[in-house]
């Protein structure tokens, strides 16, 4: 059996959370940006923004206020590592991230093409909690 074909870079088309209880939440707002990236040696990267981050007023990219800074960590998400696959589901083995938590753990996500060829990435969080959820983002070839 072939595998699907992940490799090539890959655009953003939404990101949204379902919760159990009806609740929908977009992340990183309407109309996110991002883009993720599988090579054929094995490598993936991914990185997510919400559209229209503001610039830092109050310095640069070290100097600038604590606010400003937890506001721009707020609105991206980025790691990169190796991927595999196996049965539908895309294991991510993160060796960086913007999330440090997520260093040397597994980024697990069920994927599927719709009949448009659009990849979807979907992950349960939080399972048997108040929170417990269903994240979906859907991808476009870019």
């Amino acid at each position: 059996m072939t595998q699907p074909n992940l490799t090539g870079r890959w655009e953003l088309v939404t990101f949204e959370q379902n919760y159990d209880d009806g609740r929908v939440v977009f992340p990183m707002g309407e109309g996110p940006q991002g883009v993720i990236q599988y090579t054929e040696d094995g490598y993936m990267s991914c990185q997510i923004t919400k559209a229209n981050r503001g610039n830092f007023i109050t310095g640069g990219q070290w100097n600038a206020s604590d606010a400003e800074k937890a506001g721009a960590y707020n609105s991206m998400l980025s790691y990169a590592g190796r991927y595999s696959l196996e049965d539908g589901v895309v294991t991510h083995l993160v060796d960086l991230s913007l999330f440090p938590n997520w260093v040397g753990g597994q980024q697990k996500r069920q994927f599927k093409f719709d009949e448009h060829g659009q990849l979807s990435l979907t992950a349960r969080l939080e399972e048997n909690t108040s929170e417990a959820r269903t994240a979906l983002l859907m991808w476009k070839r870019a």
